[in-house]
C-alpha cells in the first residue's frame, strides 16, 4: 500500500484508470477505520468531486453507498458528514458486537483449520509489528482485518454478517470517544489469548476473551464529544499543495 492516498489516487489517473464511487468508498471508509476521518466530519459534493476528479453524481453514488454501510449521515439539502454515533448508540453498539462476535467466536473454536489460524496468527503478528513502529493506521487495519476474518468463516453467515457490520460501527466509534492523548487501543495480550482459546477448541473461553475484549476497549473510551478541525485534501486529495480545512462544525 502506497504512503498516501494522493499517491494511490494520481497513480490511478495516470494509469488511465477511471475513478470510481467505490473507489471513492474504499478510500472514506478506510480513513474513517483508521481515525483519520473523526466522526462528525463535512463531506462536501463539491470538495470531493475536486479531491477526485469526478462528477458530483459519482460523489453522489459512493455517498450514498457510505450512508448504507453507516459510515456517513445525510439529511435532505445538508452536508453529508461521517456518522457521529450518540454515547447511547455507543453502549447499545458494543453490546450487541459482545453478544454476536462471542457467539461466533464460540462457534469457531474447535471447528477451526489450521490455514485459518495461521491467517489469523500472521495478523496478530502484525499488529505486534505495527504497535511497536508507532504505525497506527497498520495497526488498526491489522486488528480489523483478525475481526473480519472471524466474521467471513462464521459458521452462521447471518451472524457473520452481523459482525461485519457490527466491527466498522464500533471502530467509528472507537474513533469519535478515544481518550485523547491516547496513542492507541492496542491491548497486547488480547488477540494472541484470543488466537489460544480458537486453536485449543474451548468454546466458553473463547466466547469470554471476546467480552473481556470489547469490555476493555470500551473502557478506553471518553464519553465525550470534541471539537477538531480537518483537512480534508490532505487526507484523500491528490493534488500538491491544495488545503481545503473542515470544521466539523
Amino acid at each position: 500500500m502506497s504512503n498516501t492516498w494522493q499517491e494511490e489516487v494520481a497513480a490511478e489517473t495516470r494509469a488511465g484508470g477511471r475513478i470510481s464511487d467505490r473507489f471513492i468508498v474504499d478510500k472514506v471508509r478506510t480513513a474513517v477505520l483508521t481515525q483519520r476521518l473523526p466522526p462528525g466530519t463535512r463531506l462536501p459534493e463539491v470538495a470531493l468531486g475536486e479531491i477526485f476528479g469526478v462528477s458530483r453524481s459519482v460523489v453522489r453514488k459512493a455517498l450514498t453507498r457510505l450512508a448504507a454501510d453507516h459510515v456517513v449521515s445525510q439529511q435532505p439539502n445538508q452536508v453529508a458528514r461521517v456518522r457521529a454515533p450518540s454515547i447511547e448508540e455507543t453502549r447499545e453498539t458494543f453490546a450487541a458486537r459482545r453478544l454476536v462476535e462471542g457467539e461466533v467466536a464460540a462457534l469457531l473454536a474447535g471447528n477451526i483449520d489450521e490455514a485459518l489460524l495461521e491467517d489469523i496468527a500472521t495478523l496478530v503478528a502484525r499488529e505486534a509489528e505495527a504497535h511497536a513502529c508507532s504505525d497506527e493506521p497498520s495497526r488498526i487495519e491489522n486488528s480489523l482485518a483478525i475481526h473480519h476474518l472471524l466474521a467471513e468463516h462464521s459458521p452462521n453467515r447471518v451472524l457473520g454478517a452481523m459482525l461485519t457490520d457490527l466491527v466498522l460501527r464500533t471502530s467509528i466509534v472507537i474513533a469519535l470517544y478515544k481518550r485523547a492523548g491516547l496513542a492507541s487501543c492496542y491491548l497486547p495480550q488480547d488477540h494472541p489469548a484470543l488466537l489460544e482459546r480458537l486453536r485449543d477448541g474451548d468454546a466458553e473461553a473463547a466466547r469470554k476473551c471476546i467480552h473481556d475484549h470489547l469490555q476493555a476497549l470500551e473502557g478506553l473510551l471518553d464519553l465525550r464529544t470534541r471539537e477538531t478541525r480537518i483537512d480534508l485534501m490532505a487526507i484523500l486529495g491528490q493534488r500538491e499543495g491544495a488545503t481545503m480545512s473542515l470544521s466539523k462544525e
